[in-house]
């Protein structure tokens, strides 16, 4: 809804009191009426922060503490308890639940303060979009990643792009950036033509326009025309030509040599340079390709989007970055301007570096059988988060405000008296940077007194700006080769940096611009600067994500969590075990790498304002995949006493086993009220589990190898992990041998039991899908088979057993 515009001359003061007073209304003071509520709602914040229910968050947090009582408890009896005939066993068993218990601590403690978040869109259009004014929506730069144009199809790109031109965003603020790395008349959603098309829906439904089936047919015609073509332009490019590929204009292709070319930039849309059928102006698209030469160091995924960085600064400079794999297509035209809700609102957006969205994903089969849905990660998880200090960077998905990414300190906010512990964990005041003393800290609190001054002056900058005997032109040159050092040799750029509200000089030439643009991707461009340190997305990682996100909440800036009803961006899942295990691989290789650095959230940022229970999150996305090797023991061991008659818990006493129970039971009702405050169903918990096992003695476990190899010794190396087979003796030695009980016997089945049930996906994953008798009666069949084997052949019932003297005792007269 718009607010009307005044048609005559009022006085404000004569509305309040007519309106106290009973009396009549002319129109006038109506429109007054409307006018002023329609002013006062768009001072209202732009969202509101909803905590959930206590009645469901305080029975979580009881449980939280009474599990910690318990865990405690527990430890305390294994370790004044050991079992003298299994030390061996006992001793692992112990090391890897105190390592569990750790890793519970790191992981539970950051969802104590779950939040949920509202956003008034209405708001944001009253106070940004007044009618007839241009918009004061902020531009957003929107980034699209892509490498390999086999494993990532150049239609599912076209379609991520096609729906962010397609966005409900004023068109003059959007621009699309690909990288090429190796409105609307109906309401319709998602934007994205394969995934609005292939939808099974009514839909006819809601539709008021009587042009629209027809309508519906053409465009539907249109883009299987265009599919064809496409798809007709991957199959030709399989095929290179001896002599390369060429242009239109005979010209060879400067990109021939994917390991060795020129930058390149092309500009295809926006500024008159494309019309819809209406006439209207495109938003700006663009083409980038970056510099690549041997004996150079890429980066990657973070290089490519560094560059992407400097080039829309230079081009079109707007305030946010939208970062989108090119397979996450929008989803929702308005999650831009959810994001500015955060964003442009004027108490909260300046300490704001990035509003992550969940990922949801299409084409994932009905039970998800390997967790790719990840929901517990994204709608506990990342919840828990946004109550301290937000959520990490997941890679996708995520609008930043490039103040942020250029490494610069977000303003302080009013210093309380008084700042306790649950408010130095939780989100109360912060203490500024014990790095800065005296006089650094005078300097540093003047910078950001005034709020209505841009947050842009560097605090080296500063000290090189300040010293005494410096005129004007000195200071300024200063100024200029310590920024220069720190952004590198592009004056556009670095002028681009001192912008709080983006855009470029008017008086640039697009040919200027380009020229500059093509510069500022060039191999050699980031050499001795802050790139990849201190600025845009760190290097040192695979999961370049993690460090980024880490790096910004370090300085003091926050994040915020946003989930729309309707999912603002879809992409695509591993749809199978092997594809599935190298994605999780490559997230463990990257934590890995982090915590062998020196970025490791356990020795970094103290200096900082980094929250306790932030740092918990971080340490635990960075050791997590070391709990592979306590999990492959622990899995191990069910095995191990089933073979040896052994067990790894001696014979306990009742108050022991309440203990044992209470334990259990501590975990299942974490689980539960975890369940209900969050809305996650209870298959998706229970797969999530499951693939934890999964991926913990699988990919996890290589990742460890993999980065000490990578890391200390430099060697990237493929090996397989095997397993060896134990000793010979069975399950039934502790009925035969003394015991004279079924307790322990059960203990071990209970124990391997739970191991399996837990690995059952993995190993269905592993037969694969054949027309044969059903996977799943072929595992069972096997898994039972093997229990009951053991069971018959330790309890041997057809060989007689009989307690009698010893032979060397009574000799012959036995």
């Amino acid at each position: 809804m718009k607010p009307e515009k005044n048609t005559a001359p009022m006085s404000v003061s004569n509305a309040p009191s007519e309106g106290r007073g009973g009396g009549d209304f002319d129109a006038s003071t109506d429109v007054l009426m409307d006018d002023s509520l329609l002013n006062d709602e768009a001072r209202q914040p732009l969202s509101r922060k909803v905590s959930i229910p206590s009645s469901r968050i305080n029975p979580y947090r009881m449980v939280i503490v009474l599990r910690l009582v318990v865990l405690c408890i527990f430890l305390h009896y294994r370790l004044t308890n050991p079992v003298k005939n299994a030390y061996a066993l006992w001793l692992i068993s112990v090391i890897c639940e105190i390592w569990f218990a750790i890793s519970w601590i790191l992981d539970q403690f950051p969802k104590w303060l779950p939040v949920n978040r509202e956003t008034y869109l209405d708001r944001l259009s009253l106070r940004y979009e007044k009618e007839g004014e241009p918009s004061q929506l902020a531009a957003v730069d929107i980034f699209v990643s892509t490498v390999d144009p086999l494993k990532e199809p150049p239609l599912v790109t076209a379609n991520t792009v096609l729906s962010i031109l397609a966005v409900d965003y004023p068109v003059d603020k959007v621009s699309c950036y690909v990288s090429d790395d190796g409105a609307a008349i109906y309401d319709i959603e998602p934007r994205a033509p394969e995934w609005y098309f292939s939808q099974k829906i009514d839909y006819l439904k809601d539709k008021v326009h009587p042009s629209f089936v027809k309508e519906r047919r053409a465009m539907k015609r249109e883009y299987e025309e265009f599919k064809i073509r496409v798809n007709g332009l991957v199959a030709k490019a399989q095929k290179v030509p001896d002599e390369g590929w060429v242009m239109q204009d005979g010209t060879p292709w400067p990109g021939n040599n994917i390991r060795d070319h020129p930058g390149m930039i092309q500009v295809f849309l926006g500024h008159s340079g494309g019309l819809d059928t209406e006439g209207n102006e495109l938003p700006r698209l663009v083409y980038v390709s970056r510099e690549k030469r041997p004996g150079f160091q890429h980066h990657k995924k973070a290089g490519a989007m560094n560059s992407l960085v400097r080039v829309s600064a230079v081009l079109t400079n707007g305030p946010f970055l939208l970062n989108l794999d090119c397979d996450h297509y929008i989803n929702n035209s308005k999650a831009l301007r959810e994001a500015m809700c955060f964003l442009m609102d004027p108490n909260l957006g300046r300490t704001v570096c990035y509003v992550q969205f969940p990922q949801r994903f299409d084409g994932i089969d009905r039970n998800d059988r390997y967790a790719n849905r990840n929901t517990v990660f994204f709608d506990i998880n990342l919840r828990g988060l946004d109550g301290i200090q937000g959520p990490v960077y997941v890679g996708t998905g995520c609008v930043f405000n490039r103040t942020a990414l250029y490494g610069y300190e977000p303003p302080l906010k009013p210093k309380h008296k008084k700042t306790g512990f649950l408010s130095s964990c939780f989100g109360g005041s912060r203490k500024k940077s014990s790095r800065s003393g005296g006089k650094d800290s005078k300097k540093k609190s003047s910078k950001h007194a005034d709020p209505t001054l841009p947050v842009f002056n560097l605090e080296d900058i500063e000290e090189g700006v300040e010293g005494t005997g410096f005129d004007d032109e000195k200071s300024l040159l200063m100024s200029q080769m310590t920024l220069e050092k720190r952004f590198g040799q592009s004056t556009v750029f670095v002028a681009s940096t001192l912008m709080e509200n983006g855009g470029v000089p008017e008086s640039a030439t697009p040919e200027s611009l380009l020229k500059e643009a093509i510069h500022v991707i060039s191999c050699g461009y980031e050499d001795k600067t802050d790139w990849g340190n201190e600025i845009g997305w760190i290097y040192g990682s695979v999961t370049e994500d993690i460090l980024t996100g880490f790096k910004m909440h370090a300085r003091g800036w926050r994040s915020i969590y946003c989930m729309p009803k309707r999912p603002a961006f879809k992409g695509s899942a591993p749809i199978n075990l092997s594809d599935r295990l190298n994605q999780v691989l490559r997230w463990a290789l990257g934590s890995v790498e982090i915590l062998l650095s020196r970025h490791c959230p356990i020795w970094y940022g103290y200096s900082g304002r980094l929250k306790w229970l932030e740092r918990f999150a971080y340490i635990n996305t960075t050791i997590y995949p070391i709990t592979a090797i306590p999990l492959l023991a622990y899995c191990t061991l069910p095995a191990v006493c089933l073979l040896t008659g052994k067990f790894i818990i001696p014979q306990i006493s009742n108050i022991a086993s309440i203990w044992f129970i209470s334990l259990f039971l501590s975990i299942f009702a974490t689980g539960i009220l975890e369940m209900r405050w969050s809305g996650v169903g209870i298959d998706e918990w229970w797969r999530n589990e499951q693939f934890w096992v999964i991926g913990g003695v699988s990919a996890h476990l290589f990742a460890v190898f993999q980065g000490l190899l990578k890391v200390l010794a430099g060697i990237d190396t493929n090996f397989t992990v095997t397993s060896k087979a134990s000793d010979e003796d069975g399950i039934s030695y502790a009925i035969n041998s003394g015991y004279q009980s079924w307790g322990p016997l059960f203990g071990k089945l209970f124990f391997a039991f739970w191991v399996i049930i837990h690995l059952y996906p993995f190993l269905k994953g592993l037969m694969g899908r054949q027309n044969r008798t059903p996977t799943i009666v072929v595992v069972w069949a096997v898994l039972l088979a093997s229990i009951f084997s053991l069971l018959w052949v330790r309890v041997d019932p057809f060989t007689t057993k009989v307690t009698g003297p010893d032979v060397t005792q009574c000799g012959i007269n036995c």
